[in-house]
């Protein structure tokens, strides 16, 4: 642990007023949260806001895990890994199952997350509303009289358009029938894991200042018309070439005689079953 610094780097006022964001944000699932986001040795739009919430949650006792888009070794989650190692000294882990607070940037692990898990997302744009409306005071009485409107009117122009909801990642959802929010820039594949899970998800925007929730066991519903209900992307008949799993969100990759194979996104998890197979 770095000496001259404080545990987790943040000062305990402004950990103190993220957690209180946080508490805010828990009993108000899918409402945006203004914080104080302070300033942190990492450019903003690189995590902050995700970051902020971990330092502010993190204990000694706690083991942690950071992934970025399924990877535990990529430049972010290493970066990451190693800021937070450095200023709490707290163990650090790639197995999710061991951990007890999860930092992701664009995934959900695949393995299923327990209610003794924290999933700290790293958010680039939380506000849904955003592309349709840019004054921040609209869009906020937008949400609270449930004037979304614009939201399904831009669904529909996909559908008119394409002849489905072209939206890959960042799909929007609804939260216990009220907030419209966005998930962060998670596959749709992932969406269905929001739904009433255990796990307690913390969404942290640095650049926006903002923070939200998603609580256990909540109601998130993807936004769907009857006539074109949501879905998720086809992996059908396909499996992990290294670990043989099927069901989980797969990278489409060429081998080096250009045929195509599959090859699980979540590497920790490819990584386990490949141990646990003998592989």
């Amino acid at each position: 642990m770095l000496e001259g610094y404080n545990f987790a780097f943040l000062d305990e006022g402004a950990k103190r007023q993220v957690r209180r964001a946080l508490l805010k944000a828990v009993a108000i699932p899918g409402y945006q949260v203004p914080f104080g986001s302070r300033e942190l040795p990492i450019g903003r739009g690189w995590g902050t806001g995700g970051i902020q919430i971990t330092l502010s949650l993190i204990g000694k006792d706690d083991v942690f895990k950071v992934i970025d888009q399924g990877s535990d070794d990529s430049v972010n989650a290493v970066s990451i890994r190693s800021f937070v190692s450095s200023c709490t000294g707290v163990e650090q882990t790639t197995d999710t199952s061991q951990a007890t607070l999860i930092q992701s940037r664009h995934r959900i692990p695949e393995a299923p997350l327990r209610n003794d898990q924290i999933l700290v997302l790293q958010v680039p744009l939380p506000e849904p509303l955003r592309m349709v409306e840019p004054r921040e005071a609209v869009t906020k009485r937008m949400h609270a009289e449930l004037d979304y409107a614009p939201m399904w009117l831009g669904l529909y122009e996909h559908i008119v358009r394409v002849g489905e909801v072209k939206i890959g990642a960042d799909y929007p959802v609804q939260v216990e029938n009220h907030y419209i929010m966005l998930p962060s820039p998670i596959p749709r594949f992932d969406n269905p894991k929001l739904h009433m899970n255990e796990t307690l998800y913390l969404f942290g925007a640095g650049r926006e200042k903002k923070i939200y929730a998603i609580p256990p066991y909540t109601q998130v519903a993807s936004l769907a018309f009857e006539d074109h209900p949501f879905r998720i992307e086809d992996q059908a008949d396909r499996a992990c070439h290294l670990c043989g799993a099927q069901g989980v969100f797969l990278d489409e990759l060429f081998a080096e005689d250009g045929q195509k194979i599959y090859q699980c996104n979540d590497s920790s998890y490819c990584l386990k079953r490949m141990n646990e197979n003998g592989e």
